[in-house]
């Protein structure tokens, strides 16, 4: 048994057993997959996947089985090689936060300002991705820390905590008939064609809620994945947009007028993950806590600590 066995089961879970795409996963062949994982099959005598002639269309009892541990294991070998990082060099390395392009765009700059002014040797990466990515990167180890609205408190691997509490506004060119309309009322806003998230982004789900709570079926003519495309499609005039709060910056936004909306649309949180057993290096518990004070690195580490 070999490691490269085991990233091989762990690539077939993740790539729905196509063996063409495990291969150019791992930089390997298609041939060579086949063969590491005969020879594991024969070495534990049991059959690890459910076949059809030479296709492979899942796993077998044994093989789910295994699919768990070998996922420890690797978790566990990535963990060492942090650890020894850790301790070699603990002002440099890479930290990775996988995250949605609203908090990267307007929630985390002041966070990363003032941690690179603490770790500047430190390589930040922040991926920007939909919610399902960053819960995959969580899961492969790809990321360090995700932070997302949707998502992430509903994967049993991860740990997560509350960043901060947000509302959706809505967005109108300058002189718009709403602007008029006081107090904004749901009724008012199905009368016009709206423009906002992309499902499962930012607070779509909570939106759709609402009207549909209401009665209302508003006629949403565009959905986007950030606010940025969003405010400019109303501003030439192609709707009115719903767009999370913090989004809409005056000095940044010409022509563009904010319409407050916490009496019709609840509060999103957006959280933070990490994965249960991830060894975290020193920087990224200061990153935490730039984030929140309260996130020491006891409370983290006692939250993510395996059994």
């Amino acid at each position: 048994m070999n490691f490269q066995q085991l990233r091989i089961i762990r690539e077939a879970v993740q790539q729905n057993f196509n063996l063409t795409e495990v291969a150019a996963a791992l930089f390997t062949s298609q041939s060579g997959v086949s063969k590491h994982i005969k020879d594991l099959e024969d070495e534990l005598g049991v059959e690890l996947f459910v076949r059809r002639g030479k296709r492979l269309l899942g796993l077998t009892e044994p093989g789910k089985e295994l699919a768990v541990i070998v996922d420890r294991m690797l978790l566990d070998a990535r963990n060492i090689k942090r650890l020894a990082e850790q301790f070699s060099n603990s002002e440099q390395g890479r930290l990775t936060i996988a995250t949605t392009h609203t908090q990267a765009r307007y929630a985390l700059p002041q966070v990363v300002a003032r941690f690179k002014a603490a770790y500047p040797r430190v390589h930040l990466v922040l991926h920007q991705g939909s919610p399902a990515e960053i819960v995959s990167m969580l899961q492969s180890g790809e990321a360090d820390i995700g932070i997302a609205t949707e998502a992430l408190d509903s994967v049993d691997p991860f740990v997560t905590f509350p960043f901060y509490d947000w509302h959706h506004a809505v967005v109108v060119p300058e002189g718009h008939p709403l602007a008029a309309v006081q107090p904004l009322t749901l009724e008012a806003l199905a009368e016009h064609p709206l423009i906002t998230y992309h499902e499962g982004y930012t607070g779509r789900a909570r939106i759709d809620a609402t009207f549909a709570g209401a009665g209302l079926s508003p006629d949403i003519v565009m959905s986007a994945l950030d606010a940025d495309v969003i405010k400019t499609y109303v501003q030439i005039g192609l709707g009115v947009g719903i767009v999370a709060a913090m989004a809409v910056e005056p000095q940044r936004d010409p022509g563009l007028q904010l319409l407050p909306a916490q009496h019709l649309f609840s509060a999103n949180t957006t959280r933070i993950a990490l994965r249960r057993g991830h060894y975290l290096r020193g920087y990224a518990y200061r990153f935490l806590q730039e984030c929140r004070e309260d996130l020491d690195e006891d409370t983290v580490k006692a939250a993510i600590a395996t059994e």
